[in-house]
């Protein structure tokens, strides 16, 4: 072999080597998954079901597949800007059960095949696979469906800090739940009533009332039907509730504050009614009331704030305290009609998305 020949081959040989190193060095090709976005502010016509990508995990994170996602309300609100996403487009949902399909390098304590759940931040459920911080997801016992998971984890947490650290629920309280057959207000009616207090609920139909009143109310209101301010007085003898647990807002709000007796508790969190009009501090201070609108995300802050609140929730379910209603179930393509009949007050208990 010449000279110019073995130096070609060499070349020739370095080339393939290159080629082949900078192949094995290529991270892997971002895997296709199906999701729904958000290109624009609105109704749930805006809620789209496209092609997204999913990459693999970095140091710190899992990669989940979905088996069921939970519908809450607040997806609503970050649908039409109540509340602001981050980024536009943006998939939405905060809560899902899924399994692990991969892990981060360097993860323990994590691994492929767990059964976990996750609630809160990041925002992205809406998807069949999805990124996650190892730190946000909890084990699900083996015990509680992925289904039931899903519709739980979100809105029992939240019944949990409204009930246990936002107003401490005690024997001999009377509470005022709004929206009482609804995923949390649902919640709500079953843990007040094991921690000994006395349940009164609003509901719209009578149907929803029969449903409240298996989850622990002892009093329910149909308020398209009653006054449920006259009500409440009168079942209080007129000395009004220690504390109203209110998700409605706008069409409740005014009502609420008369309930309450003299230190009373208002409990805001949620509008789906709408916003509440200003309220002078004069009405707070007739009878010197606690007015709070807090959010969950300000009461799980820490893993292990987290893992206590996630495993109180499981353990009322696995003991019978909490029964979980999953009455709605959708393809995850058809968010959308999820969305139109979660507004118009068409669902009851939970609502689950399926991938």
């Amino acid at each position: 072999m010449s000279d110019k020949s073995r130096i070609k081959s060499v070349r020739t040989h370095k080339s393939v080597v290159r080629a082949l190193a900078t192949e094995s060095a290529s991270p892997p090709a971002a895997k296709m998954v199906k999701a729904i976005r958000v290109h624009e502010l609105g109704g749930p016509e805006v809620l789209k079901w496209e092609d997204v990508e999913v990459g693999e995990p970095k140091e710190g994170e899992v990669r989940v597949k979905n088996k069921a996602i939970g519908l809450n309300f607040v997806d609503v609100y970050f649908r039409k800007g109540v509340y602001k996403a981050a980024t536009v487009p943006y998939t939405p949902g905060v809560e899902a059960c899924g399994v692990v399909t991969a892990v981060g390098p360097g993860l323990t304590g994590r691994q492929v095949g767990d059964l976990v759940a996750y609630a809160g931040q990041p925002m992205g459920s809406y998807a069949e696979e999805q990124i996650l911080p190892a730190n946000r997801i909890v084990p699900v016992p083996p015990s509680i469906d992925p289904t039931v998971a899903a519709s739980l984890l979100l809105k029992g947490m939240t019944a949990q800090f409204l009930l246990r650290s936002c107003f401490k629920v005690e024997p001999g309280h009377t509470v005022l739940v709004h929206a009482a057959a609804g995923g949390v207000g649902s919640l709500l009616c079953q843990w007040a009533n094991a921690l000994g207090a006395t349940v009164i609920g609003t509901v719209s139909t009578k149907e929803k009332a029969a449903q409240a009143k298996e989850d622990g109310c002892h009093h329910v209101i149909i308020y398209k039907e009653e006054d449920f301010v006259a009500r409440v007085k009168e079942i209080t003898s007129d000395n009004g509730v220690e504390v109203v647990y209110d998700s409605v807002g706008k069409d409740t709000f005014e009502g609420s504050l008369a309930c309450l007796k003299t230190r009373g508790y208002m409990v805001s969190f949620g509008q789906s009614s709408g916003a509440p009009d200003p309220v002078p501090l004069s009405t707070i201070a007739v009878k010197s009331l606690f007015l709070t609108r807090p959010r969950l995300f300000n009461y799980a802050v820490t893993r292990d704030e987290l893992l206590e609140m996630a495993g109180e929730v499981f353990g009322n379910v696995q003991s019978g305290v909490l029964r979980v209603r999953v009455n709605h179930t959708y393809p995850l393509s058809q968010a959308a009609q999820a969305h139109e009949d979660l507004e118009n007050r068409k669902t009851s208990g939970s609502v689950v998305l399926i991938p």
